[in-house]
């Protein structure tokens, strides 16, 4: 995902979960965005602005009064300059300043004064949380327009299990990422995406079945989501729960039945991206009772499953987009580019399976995606979920 010419306003207040900021700082530079950091006086108790000022490139304010020699009243400014604020960790103090209109600090100026979207991340003891002053506080900021990012539960720092931990880093990504991030040129795509592996039946008991775990195609899904396509996806069975937003959502969990649930969804689809890892044969037979250990050797016949990719290649129209996706051990290059040729892909992501770190069930990849016209992008390690949103701007918008 591209945030260039977006400029991102990091309010910090003072929780221990300040210091979690750094890394959200660091991830919106990485994508592009210019990144200012507002901290409160207490917040400085938990990390330097120092190590924002590093990250951003910025001074990072804290005194209202503060003169940075720009002649500019300089609370204004940031507030005009900001395409999104977010308020992470949100104590009960500022939360309360904000929802009653407060404005005795930097942070709580610019706010007052920003016109932009705000996000607002509460991180605190569950039982300041949950008391009934803060949650009317909270009630309050929605009905002026902020949207509240819900804390998770968990072990905190004073010891007590419950709610008020700051969301994961990528939570607070996400939600930037789906209040300001709309390139034009990707939005209202129709987009179907399979994802996962296929399990093809031994007896009741047994099936087989390949490692992938669907975290790349659930993170091409939820990128596609994020910057407006109207995504349809067909998943095998897998541990993770679909992103919010899908138009349409199909499990599965045999390659015929990915077969047809992908002809279904091909007449409609702009963009066909398959990251299956869809099973090649299934038994012959399927026993309809376990099968029993026996002496010797057991030996299996198994046949063919469709090949979708063929199948859907043969099938696409002119202004239609089919991606496909080659994992190897070897020869990465010269399999991928006959895979694309054999099956009439528009695109195909190479990856090698088998290193450290990366490939199946990993939370990271690494991709060289080709194009059926000669260009080709190397895509270095990087979180699945930041891998997708480039995929996805190399495949529509290819430079």
């Amino acid at each position: 995902m591209d945030l260039n010419g977006k400029c991102v306003l990091l309010g910090v207040s003072g929780g221990i979960a300040a210091y979690k900021m750094a890394n959200v700082a660091s991830a919106l530079r990485k994508l592009g965005a210019d990144v200012e950091v507002i901290m409160t006086k207490n917040a400085t108790q938990f990390i330097t602005p120092l190590t924002f000022e590093t990250l951003t490139g910025h001074k990072c304010m804290v005194d209202t009064f503060d003169r940075d020699f720009k002649f500019e009243v300089t609370h204004i400014s940031l507030a005009k300059k900001a395409d999104v604020i977010l308020v992470a960790p949100a104590t009960a103090n500022v939360i309360a300043k904000m929802a009653h209109g407060i404005a005795d600090d930097m942070l709580t100026t610019v706010v007052l004064a920003a016109k932009c979207p705000k996000l607002v991340a509460p991180a605190m003891n569950t039982g300041m949380l949950e008391n009934p002053i803060t949650q009317d506080n909270l009630a309050t900021l929605e009905r002026y327009g902020f949207t509240v990012i819900p804390s998770e539960s968990g072990v905190l720092a004073c010891k007590d299990v419950g709610s008020g931990r700051l969301p994961k880093e990528e939570v607070l990504l996400e939600h930037i990422l789906h209040t300001i991030a709309r390139p034009k040129d990707l939005a209202g795509v129709r987009v179907a995406v399979t994802a996962g592996p296929t399990q093809e039946a031994l007896d009741p008991v047994r099936y087989l079945t390949n490692h992938s775990t669907g975290k790349m195609g659930y993170a091409i899904a939820e990128a596609a989501v994020r910057i407006g396509h109207t995504v349809t996806l067909v998943s095998g069975p897998v541990a993770i729960q679909p992103p919010e937003g899908l138009a349409g959502f199909i499990r599965i969990e045999t390659a015929a039945q990915m077969a047809q649930a992908m002809k279904q969804a091909m007449p409609e689809a702009e963009l066909i991206i398959l990251s299956a890892a869809v099973a090649d044969y299934r038994p012959v037979v399927c026993s309809r009772t376990k099968l029993k250990k026996t002496e010797g050797n057991l030996f299996l016949e198994l046949e063919r499953t469709e090949d979708i990719a063929l199948s859907l290649g043969k099938l696409k129209r002119g202004n239609q987009i089919l991606v496909g996706f080659a994992a190897e051990t070897d020869d990465l290059e010269s399999n991928a580019l006959k895979k694309m040729k054999a099956k009439n892909f528009d695109w195909i992501a190479a990856n090698e399976v088998g290193k450290p770190g990366r490939g199946f069930a990993a939370d990271d990849n690494a991709i060289t995606l080709y194009g059926s016209d000669g260009r080709r992008f190397n895509l270095e390690l990087k979180p699945k979920k930041e891998l997708a949103a480039e995929l996805l701007s190399l495949i529509l918008n290819p430079k």
